[in-house]
């Protein structure tokens, strides 16, 4: 019964803010990681082009791509870290 009535209870302005924090913070790691989303898919799909077309080329195309893929990777992460920033700030 105890536990129903602490979950019943209004929240305090302290958990309303750590709320906000939370839903401010993962609408900044949605918004960081549709940018990252959208490269590697464009990157991934020029480069199975590209292979196809010029198929004695691929061993280079192939590693050009992961590190581009790399590359775009780390705005993902770099996001993340936003949100961590966000989230205990």
């Amino acid at each position: 019964m105890e536990a129903l009535a602490i979950l019943a209870a209004a929240p305090t302005p302290a958990d309303l803010k750590s709320i906000e924090a939370a839903g401010s913070a993962g609408y900044a790691y949605g918004l960081a990681a549709i940018g990252p989303a959208l490269g590697i898919g464009f990157l991934v799909g020029k480069s199975v082009e590209a292979m196809a077309r010029q198929p004695e080329a691929a061993g280079m195309v192939r590693t050009t791509m992961f590190l581009g893929i790399a590359f775009t990777e780390a705005l993902a992460l770099i996001g993340f870290v936003v949100f961590i920033l966000l989230k205990f700030a």
